[in-house]
C-alpha cells in the first residue's frame, strides 16, 4: 500500500493521457474492456491490444497537471513491470497525458487503446485521474505490487468513453469513536480513488472524541479528544495534520467534507467547556456507544460564539465547498430549541464561505438555500418522515443519499460478521447494491438527488484492517452507484465484474469479505 499511496500523488492535470509503444506479440489475454468498476457509461471493444513494454514512454502535454499526473502513473507501472517508463512532453504514441476541451464535463474522460497505444483524454484534471484509475484496471492486478511481476502487460484495444451519474460520491469515515491517524486515513483516501469516489466526508465531533484542534477553544482536543469507545487513547488533528489530510485528498480529486456534530452528540465538547452546558457543570468523559443524551445548551450565548469560533477556524483550513454540521439523533433537544438552533448556525457556516450539509433531521427545521440533507433513513423509514424530506426536496433542498439498510459500510453483512453493528439489519453485497438512488425516495425529483454517500461508523472499527474488511466489497457498489448510469445497474453482470476485483485487492493488501454471493 505504501507505493499506492505515493502512487496517487501526482493527481492535478486535466487532460488526455496515452499508453505507447511498440507493440510486442503477447504471452497471455487483455482484460475485457467491460470489466470495469464503476461501469464506464459506453465501452467499444475493437482491434488489437496495446502492450506496455520497456520502451514504453509517458507522453504529457505541457501542463504541470498532466506531468504530475503522469508521474503519478509512472509510479504505479515501474515498480511491477520492472520499465523505466520515462515520462517526457515529446514525442507520440506510448503513455499519451493530454488535456483537451471537450464533451467530458468536470470529471469524464475517453480512453482509446490500439496497438500503437492507449490515450486517454478529459477536459479537466479530475476526469484524466478517473481515465487513469480505468487503465489500472485493465491492466492485469499484479501491476498494483511492489515487486517485478511477469506480465505481459496488455490493454486490450478499443474505446471508453465516461463521466459520472452525479456529482456526489462520497464516502464517510467515523474518526470519532475510534480515532484514526493521518496515514490510516490517506490508506482509506488511495482506496476510495481507485473507484472514482470524490468526497471525504470526516466525521470529526461525537459523544466520544473531538478530533480537531481549534485555537480559540483548545480543551477541545487536548481532552475531548483524549478517550474513545472502550476508553483508549484517542487522539486528534493538529491543523497541519488536517491540511496534510485535505491536500493529500485534494491529490487524488477528493474534497474533503468536514462535519461538526451538533446540537447532539456533543458530549466530549460539554466535557471540555462547562459553560457549555446549561447547568453550568462539565458531564464526564463518554466512552460507551449510547446516542441521544447530549445537547448544546440553546439558549446561551456562548453556545453560538462557541459554533462561530469552531465553524469560522475549520472554514479557513477547509478549501472545499462544504461544511458538515450534524443534527442527527438530538433526543436531548426540543423540537423548538433545534430549529431555533439551526435557524441561528445555518447563517454562521454561510458566513464564512461554506455551504451546509447536515444529516436529514435538518429538514425538520428549514434548511437554508443551497443546503443539502443526507438522508441515513431505512427502506422501512415512516412515510411521514420520508415526505418531510420529499418534501424539503422539492422546495430546493439537494439530497445525499446514504440508507443505513443499504450502505451503511458498519452493518454487519451476516449475523456471523465479528465486525460492526445490526441496528438497521444485516447488509449483504448484493442488497447494498441492488437499488437506484434515483427512485429511492417517493416524490423527491430526480434533480434533487446530488448523489450517493457510504458511511462508516467505527464504534466496533479499530484498525484500518476493520475498515477495509467492512468496506470491500460493499464500497465498490456505492462507487458504481455514484458514477454510472442507471440502465448499467444489473446484480447478474455486476457479480461478475466485482469478483474480478478479488486479485487487484489482494495485490494492494486490501482485507476484504468474500461474500458467498459473488463467484470470486
Amino acid at each position: 500500500m505504501t507505493r499506492l499511496l505515493g502512487s496517487l500523488l501526482l493527481v492535478a492535470a486535466a487532460g488526455s493521457f496515452t499508453v505507447g509503444a511498440a507493440p510486442e506479440a503477447s504471452g497471455g489475454e487483455a482484460r475485457p474492456l467491460e470489466e470495469v468498476v464503476p461501469a464506464p457509461a459506453s465501452v467499444a471493444p475493437s482491434g488489437s491490444p496495446y502492450r506496455i513494454t520497456r520502451d514504453t514512454r509517458i507522453r504529457v502535454d505541457g501542463s504541470r497537471e498532466a506531468r504530475r499526473i503522469g508521474e503519478y502513473v509512472a509510479g504505479v507501472l515501474r515498480p511491477s513491470t520492472g520499465y523505466p517508463l520515462p515520462v517526457t512532453s515529446s514525442g507520440r504514441g506510448g503513455i499519451q497525458l493530454r488535456l483537451s476541451k471537450g464533451p467530458f464535463g468536470a470529471e469524464g474522460y475517453r480512453l482509446d487503446s490500439g496497438a500503437k497505444g492507449v490515450t486517454i483524454t478529459a477536459a479537466k484534471p479530475a476526469g484524466l485521474f478517473h481515465g487513469v484509475q480505468t487503465l489500472r484496471q485493465l491492466l492485469p492486478a499484479a501491476v498494483e505490487k511492489n515487486s517485478v511481476q511477469p506480465g505481459p502487460w496488455l490493454v486490450a484495444g478499443g474505446t471508453i468513453t465516461d463521466s459520472p451519474r452525479y456529482e456526489w460520491r462520497g464516502a464517510m469515515l467515523d474518526v470519532s469513536r475510534h480515532f484514526f491517524t493521518v496515514d490510516q486515513v490517506k490508506r482509506y483516501v488511495d482506496q476510495l480513488a481507485l473507484y472514482k469516489v470524490n468526497k471525504l466526508h470526516l466525521h470529526l465531533s461525537d459523544d466520544q472524541g473531538w478530533r480537531i484542534a481549534v485555537d480559540s477553544w483548545p480543551r477541545l482536543a487536548t481532552y475531548g479528544g483524549s478517550t474513545q469507545v472502550g476508553g483508549g487513547p484517542g487522539g486528534y488533528y493538529t491543523k497541519a495534520d488536517y491540511k496534510e489530510i485535505v491536500r493529500y485528498a485534494a491529490s487524488r480529486y477528493l474534497e474533503v467534507v468536514p462535519e461538526i456534530d451538533m446540537p447532539g452528540h456533543t458530549n466530549a465538547a460539554l466535557a471540555s467547556y462547562a459553560e457549555l452546558n446549561c447547568d453550568g457543570v462539565a458531564p464526564p468523559l463518554y466512552t460507551g456507544t449510547e446516542v441521544g443524551f447530549s445537547s448544546l445548551c440553546v439558549g446561551k450565548d456562548v453556545t453560538y460564539n462557541f459554533v462561530d469560533d469552531v465553524v469560522r477556524e475549520l472554514a479557513a483550513i477547509t478549501p472545499g465547498r462544504y461544511l458538515h454540521i450534524g443534527g442527527d439523533e438530538a433526543h436531548s433537544t426540543s423540537h423548538e430549541d433545534y430549529v431555533k438552533f439551526m435557524d441561528r448556525v445555518q447563517p454562521v457556516v454561510a458566513k464564512y464561505g461554506k455551504t451546509v450539509v447536515g444529516w436529514h433531521q435538518l429538514t425538520g427545521a428549514t434548511p437554508a438555500k443551497g443546503a443539502l440533507a443526507q438522508y441515513w433513513g431505512l427502506d422501512d423509514t415512516g412515510a411521514e418522515e420520508k415526505e418531510r424530506v420529499a418534501a424539503a426536496a422539492r422546495a430546493g433542498t439537494g439530497l445525499i443519499l446514504s440508507p443505513a439498510d443499504r450502505i451503511y459500510l458498519d452493518m454487519k453483512y451476516t449475523a456471523d460478521t465479528p465486525l460492526g453493528l445490526d441496528w438497521a439489519g444485516l447488509v449483504e453485497v448484493k442488497r447494498a447494491y441492488d437499488w437506484d438512488p434515483g427512485d429511492y425516495l417517493p416524490g423527491v425529483p430526480g434533480s434533487a438527488v446530488r448523489g450517493v454517500e457510504a458511511p462508516l461508523w467505527t464504534e466496533t472499527i479499530t484498525k484500518s484492517d476493520d475498515v477495509e474488511y467492512m468496506a470491500f466489497p460493499r464500497l465498490a457498489g456505492a462507487a458504481e452507484l455514484g458514477w454510472s448510469a442507471a440502465s448499467t445497474h444489473d446484480w447478474e453482470r455486476y457479480k461478475v465484474r466485482l469478483a474480478a476485483q478479488a486479485p487487484r485487492w489482494e495485490a494492494l493488501g486490501i482485507d476484504f469479505y468474500r461474500s458467498p454471493q459473488v463467484p470470486w
